[in-house]
């Protein structure tokens, strides 16, 4: 069990819930509702599995940048608890379990999986040449919503609109609070030459690019409630949201040693919060 709690510490695992809450609210507009259990299983599975993949896999390569950081170097890779040879194996099993996950939820799925696996993986190599990492990952995230609207609808005739303003509000969120985050090594990526808008623009002008992009966000996320007809109680939801994402921003805004707060505690519940407005807003009020 202590070896299980190593892996599961490693890829973060309950900080799942920052991309799951937005590809179940994929599947929910796609269905109109409660998808079948079935298919939601395999959405899970395939989410979980992305997630562990890119993580183990970041984690592997920036084992030796984590051990020069202070901040990471007691990481599970750096202090050695677990070996390389096994968190390989723990991506290639995540990504192999994705793979698979994602044929089971019909051939489109199946064969975009391996373009969306590349770039989970890929991101980890974007802050070596381009300060467009936080994109990166945000891009990465943004794919659960669609992956999951794909997985119910089964094609592409559906008019998919609403829900790529959901993936829009999805990279935007993401890059934000990836914007917050990286400030805490600011200065040891400016010193390894590591690309960050932190090290490149410094914190203060990070930290309002965070904001602008939370904003955009936000009205990406109005922007697909109101295309997808949803009512008052999704309108309350992404009130809330808002909400979070300023406390996230006051939080930070002058002491970073709240980034934890703001990073794992405020963005975890506006996927949640978001995700609960539509799931009662389509079964209450008929949203769509």
């Amino acid at each position: 069990m202590g070896q299980v709690r190593d892996y599961l510490s490693l890829v973060k695992f309950s900080h799942s819930i920052f991309a799951l809450p937005f590809a179940l609210q994929g599947a929910w507009l796609a269905a109109g509702g409660v998808p079948s259990i079935s298919r939601l299983a395999w959405i899970v599975l395939c989410a979980v599995c992305a997630r562990t993949a890119a993580m183990a896999f970041n984690r592997l390569v920036d084992r030796r940048i984590d051990a020069e950081n202070p901040r990471t170097s007691g990481r599970e890779l750096p202090s050695g608890v677990l070996t390389p040879l096994s968190v390989g194996a723990l991506v290639f099993a995540s990504s192999a379990g994705f793979v698979l996950a994602a044929f089971q939820l019909g051939p489109w799925c199946g064969k975009l999986s391996f373009p969306v696996l590349a770039l989970v993986l890929g991101y980890s190599y974007v802050k070596r040449f381009s300060f467009l990492a936080h994109g990166a990952l945000g891009l990465a995230l943004a794919c659960a919503p669609l992956g999951a609207w794909l997985a119910v609808t089964g094609s592409f005739e559906q008019d998919f609109t609403p829900i790529l303003w959901l993936a829009a509000g999805v990279l935007a969120w993401v890059s934000g609070f990836d914007l917050v985050y990286a400030c805490q090594d600011e200065d040891f990526d400016r010193l390894r030459g590591l690309f960050s808008v932190p090290a490149r623009f410094g914190r203060r002008r990070s930290l309002y690019a965070a904001r602008t992009l939370h904003a955009l966000a936000v009205g990406a996320f109005a922007v697909q409630g109101s295309l997808a007809g949803l009512g008052a109680i999704y309108w309350i939801s992404l009130v809330l949201a808002a909400a979070l994402l300023v406390w996230e921003h006051r939080l930070v805004r002058t002491d970073l040693s709240q980034i934890d707060m703001a990073f794992f505690t405020a963005n975890g519940w506006v996927g949640v919060v978001l995700f609960l407005g539509v799931a009662a807003d389509l079964q209450f009020a008929g949203g769509l």
